[in-house]
């Protein structure tokens, strides 16, 4: 099986506002639906692309399917945008040299 594509789970805005949703508890799709200006079928293809990243998984209640935050995932995401720490922390220190010697 291919690895999950967080990336492309977490590119679409209204997906990073879903997992941010999710981030307070389970929630139906209808639920989710009920915050957005989307209907359920829209809502339910935006749960599907969080589902296929790992995002989120799917637990069965009776007829009701709640979605539940999966983080553990976004620990990808942190370690691949922390590979850039050094970058900007070196282009920051050498603005702030020039700066000074502007001003110093």
């Amino acid at each position: 099986m291919d690895r999950p594509d967080i990336f492309r789970a977490i590119a679409d805005p209204t997906r990073r506002e879903i997992l941010a949703l999710l981030s307070e508890g389970a929630m139906t799709v209808g639920d989710v639906a009920d915050r957005f200006d989307m209907t359920r079928p829209a809502v339910a293809k935006h749960l599907k692309v969080l589902s296929d990243g790992g995002l989120i998984s799917v637990e069965a209640r009776g007829r009701e399917r709640f979605n539940r935050l999966n983080a553990a995932p976004l620990r990808q995401v942190a370690d691949w945008v922390s590979r850039f720490d050094a970058f900007w922390d070196d282009k920051l220190n050498k603005l702030k040299q020039e700066v000074e010697k502007e001003h110093g």
